[in-house]
């Protein structure tokens, strides 16, 4: 699905922030209320989405990049919730995205890219209030990768096909099997989107 998200435009060579939209915040800037911890794994359980994506990267030593993702997307005027969730697991940040050019009302999005941050905010918080849903499996395979991320084992050969068949997994509990036997990193660039709703059903 194309975007324009402060964080990452699609369609801008080189990039370039859209001036329309706000910069992202994070719990530093936000003054919301906490919300009760069931309730947001109650949601997480409906709107969250936990995708990875692996791609060529020239600067890395390997060659190869592996980005966790923890997302959630609601209309704007919902932003209030992503603020709250934020505030209560003391991670992520809250972007504004726009999808005007489609006709659609304007987005904000809940992110947590930080392999860190998901391991000792994010993690310990679904561990504590767990999934119910079949997202409860898709977290567990997810989980599994950042933590092998986070213990460098994603820099061998053995790491990085354990961590393919892992997401490989996540996907088949997606609305399409389109999971590969191999790595592809130029498929898997071209799936980054597609992740997102592939491993966050």
């Amino acid at each position: 699905m194309p975007e324009v998200c402060r964080a990452r435009s699609t369609n801008r060579r080189p990039f370039r922030r859209n001036p329309k939209l706000q910069p992202p915040i994070g719990k530093e800037q936000i003054q919301q209320k906490p919300l009760n911890p069931h309730y947001i794994a109650g949601f997480i359980d409906g709107e969250g989405s936990f995708s990875v994506s692996i791609n060529h990267h020239k600067t890395l030593t390997s060659g190869i990049e592996i980005k966790p993702e923890f997302e959630i997307e609601l209309r704007a005027d919902d932003r209030e919730i992503l603020e709250r969730i934020v505030a209560t697991i003391g991670c992520g940040k809250v972007y504004d995205c726009s999808y005007e050019r489609y006709g659609w009302f304007p987005h904000a999005k809940l992110k947590v890219t930080s392999a860190k941050d998901l391991e000792e905010k994010l993690f310990p918080f679904i561990d504590q209030y767990p999934l119910q849903a079949k997202k409860r499996q898709v977290y567990a395979l997810f989980r599994e990768i950042v933590l092998m991320v986070r213990s460098k084992k994603h820099l061998s050969e053995e790491g990085l096909q354990k961590i393919q068949q892992l997401r490989n997994e996540m996907r088949k509990f997606g609305k399409k099997h389109n999971f590969v036997v191999k790595f592809n990193a130029q498929l898997e660039t071209a799936r980054i989107r597609e992740n997102r709703s592939s491993g966050g059903v």
